[in-house]
């Protein structure tokens, strides 16, 4: 399965210190994802050299449209915790076309 890891990045503020440590969660639940035998991929990582090259000023422009455009894909998200509008709407978006919703690392099942 295509598994969206879905989480905080920018949500709550902060600056490059905090937006790397939430990158950091999302990243290692990928790599926890790949391990189960599934494709991760998380929106951020995505959209992030995208917005670089268009300019930081253009973030909100580019972030959820590509986020939203990935998860369209998806088949499963992960969401982790904390507050995010973003990955909220991530999450309805792949619940809306009948995908599963995953809370937990271990509640996603291996691939075989």
């Amino acid at each position: 399965m295509w598994i969206m890891i879905a989480g905080p990045y920018r949500s709550g503020g902060g600056g490059p210190e905090q937006y790397a440590r939430r990158s950091r969660v999302l990243n290692d639940a990928a790599v926890a994802v790949f391990e189960k035998g599934h494709v991760p991929v998380i929106g951020v990582n995505m959209a992030l050299p995208v917005i670089e090259a268009a300019g930081a000023a253009r973030y909100e422009e580019f972030m959820m449209p590509i986020s939203l455009a990935l998860a369209e894909r998806c088949d499963a998200v992960l969401r982790l915790g904390g507050a995010s509008a973003g990955a909220d709407v991530e999450v309805e978006r792949i619940r809306s076309r009948g995908g599963t919703v995953y809370s937990r690392v271990a509640d996603v099942p291996e691939q075989r």
